[in-house]
This record gives C-alpha cells, sequence and structure tokens, in this order.
C-alpha cells in the first residue's frame, strides 16, 4: 500500500513539473503575440515561416504581429522539373508533379514528386486499345503542337524481309495520319485516333476521337471555368488561360502575373508629407485635399481622380502666399517635392487607366501626357503635349526590372506656375565651372539664370532614372529675345537636390544640340537662358571711371605739351608721344575690348591688333624715356642725345614690326570670346608679355646707372652745382614715372591667378590712373607750367598778366634761376 502511494505521488510530481516546465519554456521561448499561421516560434522576439512558405524578410522571419507567411509557388522556380509530358502543380506549402492529359503513370498513381519519379506514358482513353507490355514511347511532332508520345508493340512493326509476321504501322510517327492541326494523335493497334488537346473541345458537330475530329479553343474566362482569383483578371490564351493582376495591382509577394494560382493586392498610394521646416496653410489644405481624393479613388474613375489632383496643385501655385514667404532653400525643397509626390500618384493612378496615350489640359494649363504599352515593345517611342515632347527606347521604360503587370509607363507633367518657387534658384557650377573658364578665359563668378519654358517632369514606370541604358531626348516649348547679349547660352537644365538639401539648376549629363535636349538620366527639365559675369561689378565701375578721368587728363598732358613753349624740349616730345599712346589706347580700350557677339570677328581682332601696338608703343616711349635721361646725365659733362627721327623711329616703328610679325604667325591669337584682346593659349600673350618685362627691366637698369653715375659726380665735382640739381630732379622725376608706368603693369605681370581679387583691384586701380598719375608729375608739379596755366586763366577772365606779373615773375624767376640754372 505504501509503495502504490508512493508511486502515485512521484508521478504526480512528475507530472506537474513537466506541465511547468513546459509552461515556462512557452512563456519564455515565444513572443507575446500568436505568431501567424504556416509559422513556428522561433525565441521570443519572432517566428519563423515553415517550409514552403515565405515572408518579406529574407530569411523568413516575422519580427510583428502584422507579418504572415505566403505560399511560395515552387512551380515558378526555373530549377524545379517534372519531366517530359507532366505539369507542376503549387498547393499550400508544397507541390506535386501530375502527367498531361492523355497519359498516366505506370504505376497508376494520380502524381509524384520530382523528375525522377516520372513514368507518364499515352493513355489508351478515348478508343484506344491498350498496348501490350513491353512498349516503346517515341515522340511525334506534328506541326508546331505540343509533342506527344505513341504506343507501338514491337510486334507490329514492319519485319525483316525474312520474318512472316506482319508489324503493326504507326501512323502517328510516319505521318500517314489525317489529325486536324487542332487535335493529337494517338496510335492503337492497327489504327491511330485524333483526340482533342487539354483546354480543347470537339467542334460543334464534331465527334472527339475519329479521325475527321475537329476541335476549338475552350474560352475559360468567358465559360467561368477558369480557376482565378478575384483579384485576378482571366486572359483566354490557345488552350489555357492566364490570370494577370487587375489594373496598377501588384501580385504579393512569392506570386507572378500570369500563373492560375496568381494573388494581387492593391497599390499602396503616396502620402503627402510636409517638410518640418516648410508649414503653411495652403501646403495643409493641398494635403487633405489630395488624401481625401486619394482616399475614396474609384480604379473606375481614375482618370477623374488624375483631374482633380492636377488641379489641386494648381490652386496651390496660383496663390502660393504662404510658400512665398518661406526661406528660398525651404521653397526650393517644396517645389523639388511637390513635383516628386505628382510623380509617384501619376504613376501609381496610370495603370487603371486604358492601355495607350492619354492627355489632360488643365484650366490653368497644366498639361499631362502619359504613354502606357507593353513592356516587351522595343519600339521608339515618343509621348508629347503642346509644351514639350520626349523620345525614348521603350526598354527604357520599365528598367532592368519587369513589371508585373506587363506594361511600362512614360509621362510628361508640364506646370507654369511652379516657376514662382524657383525663380531665384541658382545654379551648380560645379562641374562645368572649368570648362566655363577656359572658353571665356575669365574667372566665372555667378550666372544670372532666365526661365524660358515650363518645368516638365518627366517619369517612368522605372524608378531607377539617375542612369539609364540609352539617352532620352526632350524638345521643350520656349521663346528667345532676338538679340543674344554677350556670354549667354541656351541650356537644358535640371532640378538638382545636393548633398547639404539645397536645391539648384544643373547640367550633368546633359547636353543640348540646337533645340534638343538629351540626358542620360530624368528629372524635372527646364529650359534656361544663361547670362554669365566673368567681370566684379565693382572692377568694372572702378575700371570705367578711372579710364575717363585718364583720359581728360592725359589730353589735359597733350595739349600742354603742345602748347606751353617754356617746356619744349626733347623729354616733352617723349612725354607727348607717351601720352598720345596711352590716349588712343585708352579710347580703343573703352569703346571696343568687349566681345559683344561672343564670336572672335575681324572687328574684335583689329581692335586687339590695336591695343597691342598702342600699348607696346607706350612702353617703347617709355623705353626712350629712359634712354633720354641717361644721355642727359652723360650730356651735363660730354655728349648728345637722340634725334627726334630715331625717337619716332623706334617709338612707333619697333611695335608695329612686333604686331606685324605676330599677327603673321598667329592672327587667330588676336580675339577672345570675351575680350578683343590677345588670347592665353599657346603663349600668343608673351608677343606683349615678353617686350614689356625687357622694356621694365631695362629702364631699371639704366636708372640704377645713372644714379649712380650721379652720385659718383657730385662726388668729384664742386662747381657749377646747379646742373647738378637740375639732373637730381629730372632722375627724381623718371625714377616716380617708372614707379607709376611700370610698376602697374608688374602687377599685371605677377597676377598669375585670375581669381586673387586683390591683386586685381591693385592692378586695375594703377592702371586706370595712369593719365591722372602724369599730369599731376609733369604738368602741375612743374613750375613753369603753373605759371603758363595762370597766363591762361588771367586771359580767360580778362585780367593782364601785367598786373601781378610784378609780383610773381620776379619771383618765379628767381626761384628759377635757384633751381633750374
Amino acid at each position: 500500500m505504501r509503495g502504490a502511494h508512493r508511486r502515485r505521488l512521484l508521478l504526480v510530481m512528475y507530472i506537474l513539473l513537466s506541465l511547468a516546465g513546459a509552461w515556462t519554456q512557452k512563456a519564455g521561448g515565444c513572443p507575446r503575440w500568436q505568431c501567424p499561421v504556416h509559422s513556428e516560434c522561433v525565441d521570443e522576439r519572432s517566428c519563423r515561416c515553415k517550409a514552403g512558405f515565405a515572408s518579406s524578410d529574407p530569411e523568413g522571419l516575422i519580427t510583428n504581429p502584422i507579418g504572415s507567411c505566403e505560399d511560395i509557388n515552387e512551380c515558378l522556380q526555373k530549377s524545379l522539373t517534372c519531366g517530359p509530358f507532366a505539369t507542376c502543380q503549387n498547393s499550400e506549402g508544397s507541390f506535386h508533379c501530375i502527367c498531361n492529359w492523355g497519359y498516366k503513370l505506370a504505376s497508376g498513381a494520380k502524381s509524384f514528386a520530382n523528375k525522377s519519379e516520372n513514368t507518364c506514358e499515352a493513355s489508351v482513353d478515348s478508343g484506344v486499345t491498350p498496348a501490350p507490355s513491353g512498349i516503346l514511347t517515341v515522340t511525334a511532332a506534328p506541326g508546331n503542337l505540343p509533342k506527344q508520345p505513341a504506343a507501338v508493340h514491337p510486334r507490329t512493326q514492319p519485319g525483316d524481309p525474312g520474318e512472316k509476321i506482319s508489324k503493326d504501322v504507326n501512323e502517328c510517327t510516319s505521318g500517314q495520319n489525317h489529325c486536324h492541326p487542332s487535335t493529337h494523335c494517338i496510335n492503337k493497334l492497327g489504327s491511330y485516333s485524333c483526340v482533342c488537346r487539354q483546354g480543347w473541345k470537339p467542334a460543334f458537330g464534331s465527334p472527339n476521337g475519329p479521325i475527321n475530329t475537329v476541335c476549338e479553343d475552350i474560352d475559360e474566362c468567358s465559360s467561368r471555368q477558369h480557376q482565378c482569383h478575384n483579384s485576378t483578371i482571366c486572359s483566354n490564351t490557345l488552350g489555357s488561360y492566364k490570370c494577370r493582376c487587375r489594373p496598377g495591382w501588384k501580385p504579393i509577394p512569392g506570386s507572378f502575373s500570369g500563373p492560375k494560382n496568381t494573388m494581387c493586392q492593391e497599390p499602396p498610394l503616396p502620402t503627402w508629407t510636409l517638410l518640418p521646416t516648410a508649414q503653411s496653410q495652403s501646403l495643409s489644405r493641398f494635403s487633405i485635399e489630395v488624401r481625401n481624393l486619394l482616399k475614396d479613388f474609384d480604379p473606375a474613375t481614375a482618370n477623374y481622380t488624375i483631374q482633380k489632383v492636377i488641379e489641386a496643385m494648381d490652386k496651390l501655385l496660383e496663390a502660393p502666399v504662404n510658400i512665398e514667404t518661406l526661406n528660398p532653400i525651404d521653397r526650393h525643397q517644396v517645389a523639388t517635392q511637390l513635383l516628386k509626390y505628382m510623380e509617384q500618384t501619376l504613376r501609381t493612378l496610370a495603370p487603371f487607366l486604358p492601355k495607350g496615350p492619354f492627355t489632360y489640359t488643365s484650366p490653368s494649363n497644366t498639361e499631362l501626357s502619359l504613354m502606357t504599352k507593353e513592356q516587351d515593345n522595343k519600339d521608339i517611342t515618343t509621348v508629347y503635349h503642346s509644351q514639350a515632347w520626349v523620345t525614348l527606347n521603350w526598354a527604357v521604360a520599365a528598367g532592368a526590372k519587369s513589371s508585373e503587370s506587363g506594361y511600362s509607363l512614360a509621362g510628361i507633367l508640364s506646370s507654369p506656375n511652379i516657376q514662382k518657387l524657383l525663380a531665384d534658384a541658382s545654379m551648380n557650377l560645379n562641374q562645368s565651372r572649368d570648362i566655363l573658364e577656359e572658353r571665356f578665359e575669365s574667372p566665372v563668378l555667378n550666372v544670372s539664370l532666365t526661365l524660358l519654358s515650363n518645368v516638365n517632369s518627366i517619369f517612368l514606370t522605372n524608378t531607377d532614372t539617375r542612369k539609364l541604358a540609352s539617352n532620352v531626348t526632350f524638345n521643350f516649348s520656349y521663346s528667345v529675345g532676338s538679340k543674344k547679349r554677350p556670354r549667354e547660352e541656351l541650356m537644358c537644365a535640371f532640378l538638382d537636390t545636393g548633398d547639404d538639401g539645397n536645391v539648384r539648376w544643373s547640367t550633368d549629363g546633359c547636353s543640348m544640340n540646337g533645340t534638343l535636349c538629351h540626358c542620360n538620366h530624368l528629372s524635372s527639365f527646364a529650359i534656361l537662358m544663361a547670362q554669365y559675369h566673368v567681370q566684379d561689378p565693382r572692377l568694372e565701375l572702378i575700371t570705367k571711371v578711372g579710364l575717363w578721368l585718364s583720359l581728360v587728363c592725359l589730353l589735359l598732358c597733350i595739349l600742354t605739351f603742345l602748347l606751353v613753349k617754356p617746356i619744349q624740349s626733347s623729354r616733352t616730345t617723349v612725354h607727348l608721344h607717351l601720352c598720345v599712346c596711352l590716349f588712343l589706347g585708352s579710347v580703343i580700350f573703352l569703346v571696343g575690348i568687349e566681345n559683344e557677339g561672343g564670336e572672335v570677328s575681324l572687328r574684335c581682332r583689329l581692335v586687339a591688333m590695336m591695343l597691342h601696338y598702342f600699348f607696346l608703343g607706350a612702353f617703347c616711349w617709355m623705353a626712350l624715356e629712359g634712354v633720354e635721361l641717361y644721355f642727359l646725365v652723360v650730356r651735363v659733362f660730354q655728349g648728345q642725345g637722340l634725334s627726334t627721327q630715331w625717337r619716332c623711329l623706334f617709338g612707333y616703328g619697333v611695335p608695329f614690326l612686333i604686331v606685324v610679325i605676330s599677327a603673321a604667325a598667329k592672327m587667330d591669337g588676336y580675339g577672345q570670346q570675351t575680350y578683343c584682346w590677345l588670347n592665353h593659349k599657346e603663349g600668343f600673350l608673351w608677343s606683349f608679355v615678353g617686350p614689356l618685362a625687357f622694356i621694365i627691366f631695362c629702364n631699371s637698369a639704366i636708372f640704377v646707372v645713372t644714379v649712380w653715375k650721379l652720385t659718383t659726380k657730385f662726388s668729384e665735382i664742386n662747381p657749377n652745382m646747379k646742373k647738378l640739381r637740375k639732373a637730381r630732379v629730372l632722375i627724381i622725376t623718371a625714377i616716380a614715372q617708372l614707379m607709376v608706368l611700370g610698376c602697374t603693369w608688374v602687377f599685371g605681370l605677377f597676377l598669375f591667378d585670375p581669381h586673387s581679387t586683390w591683386l586685381s583691384y591693385i592692378f586695375t586701380l594703377l592702371n586706370c590712373l595712369q593719365g591722372l598719375f602724369l599730369y599731376l608729375m609733369l604738368c602741375l608739379l612743374n613750375k613753369k607750367v603753373r605759371e603758363e596755366y595762370r597766363k591762361w586763366a588771367c586771359m580767360v577772365a580778362g585780367n593782364k598778366y601785367s598786373e601781378f606779373s610784378s609780383s610773381t615773375t620776379g619771383t618765379g624767376t628767381s626761384q628759377s634761376q635757384t633751381r633750374f640754372g
């Protein structure tokens, strides 16, 4: 008794402990939520689909309660085959193979598992006599119909000449049958039968089996003999049918559009999400309106929904009061987000439209054009409306990934009102700046953009359009002014969002040939007129004001040297011609330096040659100034300077010779696309820089020698100090002149980097004020010139010079004698 009681007690404890362990394992090993059907728990966070089922996760795991396990259609896997005369049939979680109609397994079973178990052989139904054991199976192929076997008995084949037993003739393989192409032949002993194929039925009044049998296709779709899911549409084929997804629907994961077990799901409609930094009442109203349209979407009225979405966008853009108050970055992002959202919406709704072209023009002139065609189509297709057209290879529309519906889409949305949001969008010059600066031979500071066309969004079924297999050609409607300004360029640009989130126009991957635009990617495009600015407006103002001031001062210098008799000398002649060269060069610079047309014309080449000549002439007369100074110091003690004829020959002849040689060697070196000046390419600029550097170097050497020699004379000679003082004054004046004229161009020689702002400003200021500096040094600081100016002023005022000459002339004479001797 005690032993039995003890055993019962131990048994109860064992059961309780087992149950507790099982409960603990369940509570700690599975998720709190119930694993979906066809799955089993893995741990307390996930479940795994059973064999034959799959989830959206690559590993088959389900980590949330809304996940599901869908049946894997093994029959769609290319690696699976059932062998000849057999068909794969999918089942929930598995599959099996069955013999085709007219065939059966040798074992008599209804199905088998794989190719290795395939023993399908011809059936003897429909009046066909069973073949004896030991039959041989041969294949008959009447026309292009499916291959069918025929049962043949060895003893009924035509025998050898020595045999006495006749053998059966296989009419199915020998071609001696009269079966209609809609039937297939089955051989039997001494005869054959013509039986309708699977999916076919005897035509009206025709038997099924005799040699005169004629069959017709069974329309499983209209006769409702199909097994298509209600999410698909039945499509009849010869001898069978297909189940395709409804327009706009997509197959569920693991399924394809076409097989009889296809199951589809509704497409997810896009949702409009406002930018966190771009909140506005108009955007909120638009978002709510579109959300309501899509919530009540009916596939039968897809065109109505598309029209209402476009009209909602027009209403938003016609009075974007709240949007226009946003900062430019947010406003540009709203524009690109709106275009992207419209593309997604139209891409989702378009499959519900009838196949072929679809166009719509809203009351605000927003135009939409869509084209839906079979994705297998390889034709060159054009999609167009009144504002734009696009031509592309239709294979590009689908891309590398095939569309589940079997159709591809291409569309153009043209909006005239979205320009308000993109009016001040800048241009991305990162990729093209070097090319532009090489073309204009000058730094490109910025670019002004003018939109000439509507903004056109081009979209396809293929969403990966960053790099297309072949270029797409566009043509947009736009208008251009009659006169083209310098450095203007017509371009086909697209909206590009950079890594920093800023939206800019860009031309990367696009080129323009006449009015056609070719791109290797898709986005939102427009035709722009770009005005490149290669001049700093402040530098341009300084240049023009400084040159006009210099022209006035140079003209005063010329008149002074011609009319003031007391100062006329050999040095005055040099100064006169120096001012003439600078005056003429400055006038030509102001009038003709800009290349208005952008093309290097004959006028531009002549302007460049004259500027080359007159500026070289100015430096040659500067060299003569140095020579004159040298002879002046020597003449104090021993000799004379050059004659006027030699000076003119050198001052005007040498520049003429250099220009002639340069033009003969390379005429194309004169003129640039931006300025009428010497071309920087192939070293042609050295025809000016070389002589300039040589003259500055020689003048510097002459001044050093003359100053050294004058210092030596001061220590050796004590008498006649007046001449030495005069020479000293002339040397100081000449050195100051060298600094003014020489150093200004030295800054130009060191201006290797055109982006160096401070060097550009120094060079511009000093060169534009050359005339002012010369007038100050050569005229206003000369006492004789001042006396002459005073005399002219008195004559103009009506006073006689003699009235105050007693107080001024005497003083002036004594001072003149003291200073110049």
